[in-house]
């Protein structure tokens, strides 16, 4: 076993661009809260050093370790610069624990949205209308639950209402094998257009009633009491905590059960795993199906568990950004929601830049879909979709 370990210690120019990195966020965590070092020479030496071992990895053929540890060292001089010009409770009032809490309710509904993806490219389809299955999800969930007075039965009726649009797209591109992105790009504007004729048809002028049913928030004392980060798990929103299962769920079911090998292998070798007896039409279905309702549930935590209002394309491309995570996390869940916690840092970082350093609305509200544009190019490294994502399967 000790031998195994050292196998996996880092050496050479990785190490060293390793060691980069964490000068590179050091230098930034000497620059912020609570530590603020008002001197800005200490934070940029850590922050050239940072470089100069990030140029060491480059040097060496370490080319992703080696740029992480570059962008960072010019990240953090970045922002040890921009940091001298506030004041501390300025600092103290953009980096806090509120900073986790907003960025944990701007992932989530990415993260219902990115697992969904992640289960119907593993089966081999393509979805890009999860942007109009969380729109359907986010109208018929604040309807639903204005009209039965529980967020209960808008929960449920959000998730049938995407599941319903999902088996539309599963029906044209599993067993008509239309083009699925043109057929997912249709979904997206059909959602936009049947949430926006209801809306108005129902509601009119008014917009949604404001005493409708919320989903609540999980209140846990002993923890709720706890300083700093800690104390924001006390008072998180149930959707969250359900997130938080779902993402264990959907990672045990892939990659630990048979219905996870059946969905994977329909996924990279359809025609395999057809001469095997599995149906390859009817995992599709299924898994198509189950994004939809995952992506839907996200589209009703916007609208009845955090804003608790609907307007029209309220999603606002989120659809999008959660099928960037899917593929920054490589298809997987856990990967999925890192990325997708990454954009709900960057969207809540934007909020407190706006509201107390007086950074441009208009270019900080650009940060999510940079972090997307970033996350496409393969920054990261080389993602490798499923075999046969986005191939109709033709049985013979």
């Amino acid at each position: 076993m000790a031998a195994t370990l050292r196998t996996r210690v880092p050496t050479g120019a990785r190490a060293i661009g390793l060691i980069g990195v964490a000068f590179g966020f050091l230098a930034m965590w000497l620059a912020l809260p609570p530590f603020e070092v008002r001197a800005q020479g200490a934070p940029v030496a850590l922050a050239v050093i940072g470089l100069g071992c990030g140029a060491w990895a480059l040097q060496g053929r370490e080319w992703r370790i080696g740029g992480w540890a570059v962008g960072i060292a010019i990240v953090a001089v970045l922002i040890s610069t921009w940091a001298q010009g506030r004041s501390t409770d300025t600092l103290a009032a953009i980096v806090n624990a509120g900073l986790l809490a907003s960025t944990l309710q701007y992932a989530t509904p990415l993260g219902w949205a990115a697992i969904g993806g992640v289960i119907s490219e593993r089966s081999g389809v393509v979805n890009i209308g999860l942007e109009g299955m969380m729109l359907t999800g986010a109208f018929f969930g604040i309807w639903a639950a204005a009209w039965s007075g529980t967020w209960t039965v808008g929960l449920l009726v959000a998730v049938i209402a995407g599941g319903a649009l999902a088996a539309v797209h599963a029906i044209f591109t599993i067993h008509l094998r239309a083009d699925q992105i043109v057929i997912g790009t249709a979904i997206n504007f059909l959602a936009l257009g049947i949430t926006g004729y209801m809306f108005i048809d129902i509601y009119g002028d008014q917009g949604t009633p404001a005493n409708v049913s919320m989903v609540p928030d999980v209140s846990i004392p002993g923890i709720r009491s706890l300083p700093g980060v800690l104390g924001v798990f006390g008072s998180l929103n149930l959707m969250v905590w359900l997130l938080f299962a779902a993402i264990i769920i959907v990672h045990v079911v892939l990659f630990r059960t048979p219905i996870g090998l059946r969905i994977r292998s329909v996924g990279e070798h359809p025609r395999a795993a057809d001469t095997v007896g599995i149906s390859v039409y009817g995992i599709r279905y299924a898994s198509v199906i189950v994004s939809g309702m995952l992506a839907a549930l996200g589209g009703a935590y916007l609208s009845i568990g955090f804003v608790g209002s609907f307007d029209q394309n309220m999603t606002a491309g989120r659809g999008f950004i959660a099928l960037a995570a899917m593929i920054f996390g490589k298809w997987r869940p856990y990967g999925a929601f890192g990325a997708c916690l990454l954009f709900g840092f960057a969207s809540g970082l934007a909020d407190r830049l706006q509201q107390s350093a007086n950074v441009s609305v208009n270019l900080l509200s650009t940060l999510p879909y940079v972090l997307t544009l970033i996350a496409l190019v393969g920054l990261i490294g080389r993602s490798r979709p499923p075999a046969a994502d986005g191939r109709p399967y033709i049985k013979e």
